[in-house]
């Protein structure tokens, strides 16, 4: 099968190297891939093409910009390959995973992200692995959607979190089941995977300006706390709070806060604190207290979904009104519809 693959490597884990202050990107990844793949095994590997960014980014670093600057590298190519592989650090891997879904919607091709948690140039690694399957998988599985693969699990990016700080399998996906399952055979779940889009591509990548906040709630939040917060600039607000999107509704002044907020233009999503499990602000007094000042439910997503959804509808929609409408909707697999 005569498939042609892009990969991006903007930096991360898997191609830095050591240095007096511990792991740095370093340019020059196709020599050192190159070196780490023999050459009689070498003609057996997907044909592919590989870019490095310009500057390379530790992924702690990355910005809702990078987002943009990746998703247009996959714009720019995307007439002249068959899939696309974005090599990206794990710590915000999540978020940009999630981001390129909203940014490359309508997609006919597979753009599937990945890392590693020990670098390339470390004699034992997972990042070879990694990249490797991810190959096959872009040539021989054309996944119509924004993927996430590591450690033997291909994940929709929009539903994939970072759970371990340094476990190889270091991502999963709490809400949604897998998209894939590798190990001696490749085994795909189909039912699971969106179907290709019959309008076709719609990319959009706007230049994200907006400033988006989380909050997490914790036992004894008062309302000169969130005062202190809403007076910084912001467009968007998440709150995590408890258990199915509850939040303390004994202080009036908090609520009344919130309201405020949300009447000027603030667009406040609630978002559970729990892994697994979706909002739900009808269950309990405290969630209709909240629901009841205009903040949204984020049902069942990530909050790497949520940040980066709201990132790109506040960009992209014309009234708060309407970004709410769509936060609590169903874009491109993001989130179960009750």
């Amino acid at each position: 099968m005569n498939r042609r693959i892009y990969i991006l490597y903007t930096g991360g884990t898997i191609g830095m190297q050591r240095s007096a202050d511990g792991y740095v990107p370093m340019a020059g990844l196709a020599d050192l891939i190159n070196e780490k793949i023999p050459l009689h095994l070498s003609a057996s590997v997907p044909e592919y093409h590989l870019e490095e960014l310009d500057t390379l980014i530790d992924s702690t670093n990355a910005t809702p910009a990078d987002w943009r600057r990746i998703a247009a590298k996959v714009v720019d190519n995307y007439a002249n390959y068959d899939g696309f592989i974005i090599l990206h650090g794990t710590d915000t891997l999540a978020y940009t995973a999630s981001a390129l879904s909203f940014m490359l919607q309508g997609l006919q091709k597979p753009v599937i992200i990945t890392g590693s948690q020990i670098p390339l140039s470390e004699l034992r690694n997972d990042a070879l692995d990694n990249l490797i399957t991810a190959l096959v998988l872009a040539r021989n599985y054309p996944v119509a959607e924004v993927c996430l693969y590591f450690s033997g699990r291909l994940l929709r990016g929009n539903r994939a979190t970072k759970l371990k700080a340094t476990g190889f399998d270091a991502f999963d996906s709490p809400n949604y089941p897998w998209l894939g399952k590798v190990g001696i055979n490749i085994e795909m779940e189909q039912a699971n995977i969106r179907p290709p889009s019959t309008a076709g591509e719609q990319f959009e990548l706007p230049h994200y300006d907006k400033r988006v906040v989380p909050l997490r709630l914790y036992p004894g939040i008062d309302a000169d706390y969130l005062r202190h917060v809403l007076q910084l600039p912001m467009d968007g607000l998440i709150l995590e709070s408890f258990g199915v999107g509850n939040a303390p509704d004994r202080d009036p002044e908090l609520l009344r806060l919130l309201d405020q907020a949300n009447s000027r233009g603030l667009v406040t999503v609630n978002l559970s604190q729990c892994l697994y499990g979706r909002v739900d602000l009808s269950s309990y007094a405290t969630g209709s207290a909240l629901a009841r000042t205009g903040v949204i439910g984020g049902a069942d997503m990530t909050m790497e979904a949520t940040f980066a959804k709201l990132h790109h509808l506040l960009m992209t929609e014309s009234s708060a009104a309407r970004v709410r409408d769509l936060m609590a909707t169903d874009i491109c697999g993001e989130l179960t519809p009750a």
